[in-house]
């Protein structure tokens, strides 16, 4: 798009509120022992998005973004009749991050990961000139920041577990610049970060950053952006389904911008968030009131992950304890961390199917599930207003009458490699 300029914001510590400048690229405050996220502070504290055709950058008033970037969709928000009618909630309001052109969601990847690919993409300001972005994903993030650097010529080093690769589908070829290694059969979310920061100790590459990266959570927040300005009004509860975190952390981010706002009222949603059963460290340590997560072997996590449905939603490290993480955002909204079994997802899925006209992903279906558990138990009244956050959809409608396209990995490694070997390997690979 032409004729942008750079949103302007400094970076504030959660756990100091040290102001300072974005070096162009800085994940950490430099002058803070202490690990703690940093947050984007923006010159413009009233929100006045875009029209539609600006995808999700008519929020970028609220975006840390140098640049645009062609072919972005915004989360599309529109109030549920028959789903909302069956629950017995009135004012139920569908966050929808997918493909679903009846309501004009638009999303090529089906996925809201699509939001954090094209604000931390538009985040880049030429300083990393001939480097390499690399990004660690289960799956659906990995197919949105491939779609987005491939068609915009930015160099990415996907890590993805082997398991999950059959989720880097694409509606046409990738462009020679983006390339995948995985951990072998039996990896899981975590190993896949393990081998990419091995990766990242090569020069010629430079982390994403994952829940550190501003872009990355405030491009999530765009969902909650989409909910408050057509409903007008703050939520009372956020439900969302959670692997990291981030989206809920990105959540109450914008939450408190809104509020300082002014126009769209003064209170705190609920953070509503949920895992899938077995895999379930967060809701463990919440249920504690842990702010450290609980010891988790290592085959036991990688056997849970392998279990659930919802192979998004299995993240070992999460930003949960770190200041201005997960456990703070709970805190601070008087939330909740609730849990689902594969079975209820199904469930949940099938329903949203036959009611709102269009499949989910298990992740949302994770999180709808527990809205109607939280319902039938009488923790929400009917009158409050609800957000539930759809993370991801319209896959199957989506991949109808197409021939689709697979990214393959270059190298998959043991799941324990040899940190040489690694080195070498990925640096050939943008000789």
């Amino acid at each position: 798009m032409k004729n942008f300029n750079a949103t302007k914001y400094k970076l504030r510590n959660v756990a100091t509120n040290r102001l300072f400048d974005d070096e162009g690229w800085t994940l950490d405050d430099c002058q803070c022992e202490a690990p703690a996220l940093i947050r984007a502070v923006y010159e413009t504290k009233r929100l006045d998005p875009k029209g539609e055709e600006h995808g999700i950058y008519r929020f970028a008033d609220w975006l840390p973004v140098n640049r645009t970037l062609e072919g972005s969709c915004a989360p599309v928000t529109y109030k549920s009749r028959a789903l909302a009618e069956r629950l017995g909630l009135k004012h139920l309001y569908i966050t929808f991050n997918g493909y679903y052109p009846e309501i004009g969601a638009r999303m090529k990847t089906c996925s809201f990961k699509e939001t954090e690919a094209y604000s931390v993409c538009g985040r880049l300001n030429g300083s990393h000139k001939g480097k390499v972005l690399v990004v660690a994903s289960a799956g659906n993030t990995a197919r949105a920041f491939a779609k987005v650097c491939s068609d915009n010529g930015i160099p990415l080093l996907l890590s993805v577990p082997e398991d999950n690769i059959d989720a880097l589908w694409f509606d046409a070829p990738l462009a020679d610049c983006v390339k995948l290694i995985c951990p072998q059969k039996g990896a899981d979310y975590f190993d896949a970060i393990h081998l990419s920061n091995l990766a990242l100790a090569c020069e010629k590459f430079f982390a994403e950053g994952g829940a550190k990266n501003v872009a990355r959570r405030d491009g999530m927040a765009t969902t909650v952006l989409s909910a408050v300005t057509h409903i007008g009004r703050i939520p009372d509860y956020y439900f969302q389904a959670v692997g990291s975190g981030t989206g809920a952390i990105a959540a109450w981010e914008a939450n408190l911008r809104l509020i300082e706002d002014g126009r769209f009222g003064s209170h705190k949603m609920k953070l509503m968030v949920s895992q899938n059963a077995p895999f379930t460290p967060m809701y463990d340590a919440w249920k504690v009131r842990s702010r450290d997560m609980l010891p988790y072997a290592d085959d036991q996590a990688r056997a849970d992950a392998e279990a659930i449905d919802a192979k998004v939603l299995s993240n070992r490290k999460p930003p949960y304890g770190i200041r201005g993480g997960l456990f703070d955002a709970l805190t601070d909204t008087d939330g909740d961390v609730l849990v689902a079994t594969n079975e209820e997802a199904r469930q949940a899925k099938e329903l949203f199917a036959e009611l709102e006209g269009v499949d989910i992903y298990s992740a949302p279906a994770v999180a709808l599930a527990t809205l109607i558990r939280s319902v039938e138990a009488g923790r929400i009244a009917p009158e409050k207003t609800v957000m539930l956050n759809i993370t991801g959809g319209g896959e199957k409608r989506f991949k109808s009458g197409k021939d689709l396209h697979y990214l393959r990995p270059s190298v998959v490694f043991p799941i324990d490699p040899d940190p040489a070997e690694v080195m070498k390997k990925v640096e050939a690979l943008f000789a």
